[in-house]
């Protein structure tokens, strides 16, 4: 009777090695910050709190929550006229996808706070004519809070619509035929065989992508936007606590994006049951 072979467990001496070695960095790191004098941690705890930090944190929170499901909404009508067969749609998608991944987020939030310099009023008229049905001063329409929901959910869009697309193209085109010739119309077949099956591919970089937004809010700062960060800059050019208050701020982010990765990381477990993925 053959003996069968013996197993020899691997003792994974370059895995321990370069843990121990990130253990003893963080220590050190912590240990540096720990011991610092010029670090105030009085303050820290004082402004941690602070109904002016809690309120920004609430407006971080509903720029995110609110921009997203926008750029969500004119990503997929984007992602679905780049594969329409109307090559105007599709034209007119690349045009807006190549220029708001082309141009900084940063560029895009002054553009919309400066709006009113070049155009003081929106106005709803009849085009080549002089007949004004309304106006509204666009300071009054577009406020800075406005303005960053506007740069936010339109830079999101066009990184949804990449991503949306991607998704759908991962679904295989006998899936779709095969839906056809059962007499699907292609819009249920889109919204009943194409769309769930594309949800497992969009949702990991859709939460990647929201968890950008949640960090990218802060680019608001620059118009006054209400922010977290924008709180945190106006304490700290009263008290000069400039560092403290950036901790502050970095605390609150890092809790606001480890619950959401909490919450994607859920998903994408329900999502995958049935798949099984490596590990190294």
């Amino acid at each position: 009777m053959p003996v069968p072979d013996t197993v020899v467990p691997e003792r994974f001496v370059g895995r321990w090695l370069s843990g121990g070695v990130a253990v003893l960095l963080a220590f050190l790191l912590c240990y540096s910050l720990a011991t610092n004098p010029n670090i105030d941690y009085a303050a820290i705890r004082e402004f941690l709190f602070n109904a002016r930090i809690l309120d920004g944190l609430a407006i971080t929170l509903e720029l995110a929550v609110i921009s997203m499901p926008i750029g969500i909404l004119i990503g997929l009508i984007l992602a679905l006229c780049r594969l329409s067969s109307n090559p105007v749609t599709g034209v007119i998608s690349w045009v807006y996808i190549w220029v708001f991944r082309g141009t900084p987020l940063l560029v895009q939030v002054l553009f919309w706070g400066n709006f009113a310099l070049f155009y003081k009023h929106i106005t709803l008229g009849i085009p080549f004519t002089d007949i004004v049905l309304a106006s509204w001063s666009s300071n009054a329409i577009i406020t800075t809070f406005v303005a960053s929901v506007l740069a936010l959910s339109l830079h999101e869009a066009a990184y949804m619509a990449e991503i949306i697309r991607s998704g759908i193209q991962s679904v295989s085109v006998g899936q779709h035929d095969a839906a056809l010739a059962l007499g699907m119309t292609p819009r249920q077949v889109m919204r009943k065989v194409v769309l769930p099956q594309a949800l497992r591919v969009i949702v990991p970089p859709t939460g990647n992508q929201f968890i950008n937004l949640l960090k990218m809010t802060s680019l608001v700062a620059v118009i006054a936007g209400g922010d977290l960060l924008s709180k945190v800059l106006n304490i700290s050019a009263v008290n000069l606590k400039t560092i403290e208050l950036l901790i502050v701020a970095s605390l609150w982010y890092l809790l606001v994006v480890s619950i959401t990765s909490i919450g994607q990381a859920m998903l994408e477990r329900r999502l995958g049951r049935g798949t099984k993925t490596a590990s190294y």
